[in-house]
């Protein structure tokens, strides 16, 4: 699982960039995904049971916390491209 959620984010990450929007995009989500990734952590902690799947854990917070960081490059690109076409309307 680890593996495929480390092959599928660069994917995420790049239509984010390109996209340039924010759109359908939920930050809450990646939240509970970057939660689940500490809690992951912590099990392999608390069990003393450090091995390489440690590394895929942390791989995945920062490739989520990558496309979380263009989430909110993307809004304020958003609220820009708002303010524009307001002030083209107005």
């Amino acid at each position: 699982m680890l593996l495929c959620f480390a092959a599928s984010w660069p994917f995420n990450i790049h239509k984010s960039w390109v996209s340039r929007t924010a759109v359908g995009k939920s930050i809450a989500f990646e939240v509970i995904i970057e939660i689940g990734y500490c809690f992951g952590i912590a099990a392999h902690a608390v069990n003393g049971d450090f091995n390489y799947v440690l590394a895929f854990y942390f791989l995945d917070i920062c490739l989520v916390a990558t496309d979380m960081l263009l989430y909110f490059r993307n809004r304020k690109l958003d609220r820009e491209r708002e303010s524009r076409l307001k002030s083209i309307k107005d």
